[in-house]
């Protein structure tokens, strides 16, 4: 019997629950007008009378402060906006992955040139790299050999990297990442 793997469905982002009208709980409230002027501390009902004079919702903004700040605005605009300003945020997030390259204890030429042209493509990308040499047998005596072999590549991949983690030895395995 063949098993299929079904990758699981992004979570759509949760938009936090705003207390609305007759949802706010608290006795009192900082009051803030339709025009952003804050009237102070005042009971849930003004509160509630003065939302509804102006035609439009009372909303918890600040459900934690104490007293919880509510403000006189359109919900439906509230919510528009804070949909809007979290799709802006994304967009202005920085995504960096971590790419790989895998060296072999001996390897030269052409071979090298290939992997350094490899690692100098992610690195332009913008992303961090993660140089290993992974060390197997006989090869474990000479750990220094290839410890020398990772500085020398990262040396040929340009002076200007960051190194965030230095070359580490880990059982047969060497690693170091860099970044632009």
């Amino acid at each position: 019997m063949q098993r299929r793997y079904h990758k699981p469905k992004p979570l759509k982002e949760v938009v936090k629950e705003l207390r609305v009208n007759q949802k706010i709980t608290a006795p009192e409230v900082r009051l803030i007008d339709s025009l952003g002027n804050n009237i102070g501390v005042v009971s849930l009902a003004s509160a509630l009378q003065s939302a509804a004079d102006a035609e439009l919702d009372l909303i918890e903004v600040f459900p934690l402060a104490s007293p919880p700040v509510v403000k006189i605005m359109d919900y439906g605009q509230y919510k528009y906006e804070l949909e809007k300003q979290g799709r802006k945020n994304k967009a202005h997030q920085k995504v960096s992955e971590l790419k790989s390259v895998r060296l072999s204890f001996r390897i030269k030429g052409q071979d090298l040139e290939t992997k350094k042209k490899q690692a100098a493509e992610f690195l332009a990308a913008g992303h961090k790299v993660k140089i290993e040499i992974i060390l197997k047998g006989r090869e474990k005596a000479h750990k220094d050999l290839a410890v020398n072999n990772l500085k020398a590549f990262i040396n040929a991949l340009g002076a200007n990297l960051k190194i965030i983690q230095p070359v580490t030895c880990l059982g047969g395995q060497i690693t170091a990442i860099v970044c632009q």
